[in-house]
């Protein structure tokens, strides 16, 4: 499997994307335009240790949620019914799993791609 998810107007998605050049036989989901589906994050979930790993911790909305019991089930809910709170990019490849803008991150999905 080769699908990214990542935000059109994010230029820090943007300029990953392009960095990546991705072939075409990647499938991309922009997360405002295509919503994310329950069967799609509980994939992501199985290739990474918690839904808190996915989330977006510098989401403004984020604060709304502030002093409230943000367990698993939780996180789940707030990421399937709001795109920002999705750390993003995300890209899943050959069962495994690359979440954020991390050099790092970036760095690895390279070389996995021999980019």
């Amino acid at each position: 499997m080769k699908k990214a998810y990542y935000l059109s107007t994010c230029d820090t998605c943007k300029r990953i994307l392009k960095e990546l050049n991705l072939s075409n036989d990647w499938e991309l989901q922009d997360i405002k335009t295509g919503k994310i589906t329950e069967e799609q994050l509980e994939e992501m979930r199985n290739l990474t240790d918690s839904y808190d790993s996915l989330l977006n911790k510098r989401a403004r909305k984020l604060s709304e949620y502030k002093g409230q019991d943000l367990n698993e089930e939780n996180l789940k809910s707030m990421i399937l019914e709001e795109y920002n709170f999705l750390k993003r990019p995300v890209f899943l490849l050959d069962n495994e799993i690359f979440i954020g803008n991390a050099k790092k991150t970036v760095e690895s999905i390279k070389t996995k791609l021999g980019v």
